[in-house]
């Protein structure tokens, strides 16, 4: 612990005694910011990973529920389930069948982000117009062009906005993927909660990657649906 090795120490300059006395001391935080380089990028990689996979298997089942809507409450239900378990529970009952790594992490995001997403793209697609529907319809449009041609674009703000939840969600959840074995920027938090510049510059990184990938998210879904912006004015 960093803590633990400087009082050890007994080092005496002012920014061991910062150190020392538990206090902010951005000359720590300036001297150690590399430490924080490769779990930042761990987090970064299991965060946008998870997501990824989490949007295609859900948009996957949305697409085939949107068709044969018997399978909405069915869906809806186990993937409800899925994230109303406690992640640290879930973490160690997939231990003992994909073990300590990233693997159980990926898994255990994902399935955390599947509720979010298959419902926003169900409200989305439900809330196209139906005159919107039939205009296509009346174009000569086929079920699947009509999908993808009328109903897609127009759920897109819902998908997106599923998409941002999902994401910052997800941002957070990572910080407990240690728990299995799979790095991250909650393992440096957890490995000294009780040196202030640690918990700060760590929980920092966090909260500043969940804001940024919002924002690119809400970037996105502004370039692609500029008819939005339109409307809003």
């Amino acid at each position: 612990m960093i803590l633990a090795q400087l009082q050890i120490r007994g080092e005496d300059d002012a920014g061991d005694s910062c150190v020392a006395d538990n206090g902010f001391c951005p000359s720590w935080i300036a001297d150690n910011w590399e430490r924080y380089q490769d779990p930042f990028l761990e987090h970064l990689a299991l965060t946008l990973i998870s997501v990824a996979i989490g949007f295609v298997i859900a948009f996957g089942l949305a697409l085939v529920a949107h068709r044969r809507r018997w399978l909405i409450p069915p869906i809806t239900q186990i993937t409800g389930i899925l994230y109303t378990l406690p992640s640290v529970a879930l973490f160690f009952l997939l231990l003992p069948l994909t073990g300590r790594g990233k693997t159980t992490a990926v898994i255990a995001l994902v399935a955390y982000t599947l509720l979010i997403i298959f419902r926003n793209v169900i409200t989305g697609l439900e809330g196209v117009p139906a005159e919107a529907r039939d205009a296509g319809r009346g174009m000569g449009l086929t079920p699947r062009q009509l999908l993808w041609r009328v109903e897609l674009p127009l759920a897109l703000p819902a998908i997106m906005a599923g998409l941002r939840i999902a994401v910052t969600t997800t941002v957070g959840l990572t910080a407990l993927v240690f728990l299995a074995g799979a790095g991250g920027l909650g393992e440096e938090i957890f490995n000294d909660m009780q040196f202030r510049s640690n918990v700060v510059v760590a929980g920092g990184l966090c909260v500043l990657l969940a804001v940024v990938l919002d924002l690119l998210v809400l970037a996105a879904q502004k370039l692609i649906t500029p008819w939005t912006r339109k409307v809003a004015t």
